[in-house]
């Protein structure tokens, strides 16, 4: 099993998702002779898990059942221990989407955090690219060093424990793209210009506050960079529904007039009709974040 690369079976050392039913999910490092406690009952590793293909459905000791899933980067940032504060899928896509990241690429980023976001580049990236990401913080550092050699995708990332603000990013002229989410990033624009290729490269920065864009901005322009540009991205998810609606009638046509009726009365009958439709959510979640966008040019 890696992140990266599908796999058919579960094997001894992968990483799953158990899902529970109801959005409920959990992961579960896999380890022979082991057990895993449910609301369903136990899952004993290796008879319940290890040998199984992905997707399969478990029955537990007391005989409820769950779905044992194959780990991509989503559900990864659903299920991940939160060592910090984290980005989800709407974020990260827009991220993904603006850095024009791709097979190949070579990305900077501080801080690593909880690996929300490393985890989908390092998707994105695979197999021939690289990421290099800094944490300031010593054991959450060590934590994604872990968590990203038990994931399997070790060989395609270097995590360095420093102060991205004053060390930079350990590498110079050699990203594609650089991504900040720190609470100065303005004091990194800089390093992350050193980092970036000669030209071309991206360079976005999360921050929460407004009054960290108009700095981390000032510095952007200050350093060169151009096209910059600060988006907030907000999901609006609508709810489907059917809805009962009365037929009208229009009345007996008249061949002798070329107006239109404009009263409707109800079908005789009380005749209905049954349609889709969309309707937006009284209650959506609100601002997490800014994301600012910057190019390199040709120097």
């Amino acid at each position: 099993m890696s992140l990266v690369e599908y796999s058919e079976v579960v094997q001894e050392g992968d990483v799953v998702i158990v899902f529970l039913g109801h959005d409920a999910m959990m992961p579960v490092h896999v380890r022979s002779g082991a057990q895993t406690q449910t609301r369903y009952g136990a899952i004993r590793h290796s008879s319940d898990l290890i040998g199984r293909r992905f997707g399969s459905k478990v029955t537990c000791s007391k005989g409820g059942w769950v779905y044992v899933l194959h780990p991509t980067p989503e559900l990864w940032t659903l299920n991940l221990p939160h060592r910090t504060q984290i980005l989800y899928s709407t974020d990260i896509a827009t991220i993904t989407l603006m850095l024009d990241l791709k097979p190949g690429a070579v990305v900077c980023e501080s801080g690593t955090g909880s690996g929300s976001l490393s985890h989908a580049i390092l998707r994105t990236i695979a197999p021939t690219g690289h990421l290099h990401t800094v944490e300031f913080h010593t054991e959450r550092a060590q934590k994604a060093r872990e968590e990203f050699v038990r994931h399997r995708v070790g060989h395609l990332v270097t995590v360095r424990n420093q102060d991205v603000c004053r060390q930079g990013f350990g590498v110079e002229g050699v990203a594609d793209a650089v991504f900040l989410d720190i609470p100065s990033p303005w004091e990194a624009i800089q390093h992350a210009k050193a980092a970036i290729k000669r030209q071309g490269g991206r360079v976005c920065s999360f921050s929460p506050c407004i009054e960290q864009v108009q700095q981390t901005c000032e510095a952007l322009v200050a350093s060169g960079l151009q096209e910059l540009l600060t988006l907030e991205v907000l999901l609006r998810v609508h709810d489907v529904r059917s809805v009962t609606l009365p037929l009208p009638d229009f009345g007996p046509e008249d061949d002798q007039h070329t107006h239109t009726h404009t009263h409707t009365q109800p079908a005789p009958g009380n005749a209905v009709v049954t349609v889709k439709t969309a309707t937006p959510p009284r209650e959506m979640a609100g601002h997490t974040g800014y994301l600012t966008f910057a190019t390199k040019v040709r120097e």
